[in-house]
């Protein structure tokens, strides 16, 4: 790998471990969800600079398409009860 192919690696590293950390520190669970996309955005990164393309459109269709958006549609429709719960 040459100079350039090392830096957009740590770039998308770099991008991975903040995403992920701002996953577990952010306090709206909106804000938790996009840093969880850039995360897997980024790992899918990753996978095309391998040259594992198929498994970057896997990573990118199967997590963020299916799995966030179901995640992401019950805590709206939860959210309200756990609200209601604490006042």
């Amino acid at each position: 790998m040459g100079v350039v192919e090392n830096t957009i690696f740590f770039a998308f590293a770099i991008i991975a471990i903040g995403g992920s950390l701002g996953t577990v520190y952010a306090k709206k669970v909106a804000h938790s969800m996009m840093y969880l996309i850039f995360t897997f955005m980024a790992i899918a990164g990753v996978f095309v600079l391998q040259e594992a393309e198929f498994l970057a459109a896997i990573q990118i269709l199967v997590y963020l398409a299916s799995v966030m958006l179901v995640v992401l549609f019950g805590v709206m429709l939860t959210r309200t009860q756990i609200m209601e719960d604490f006042e």
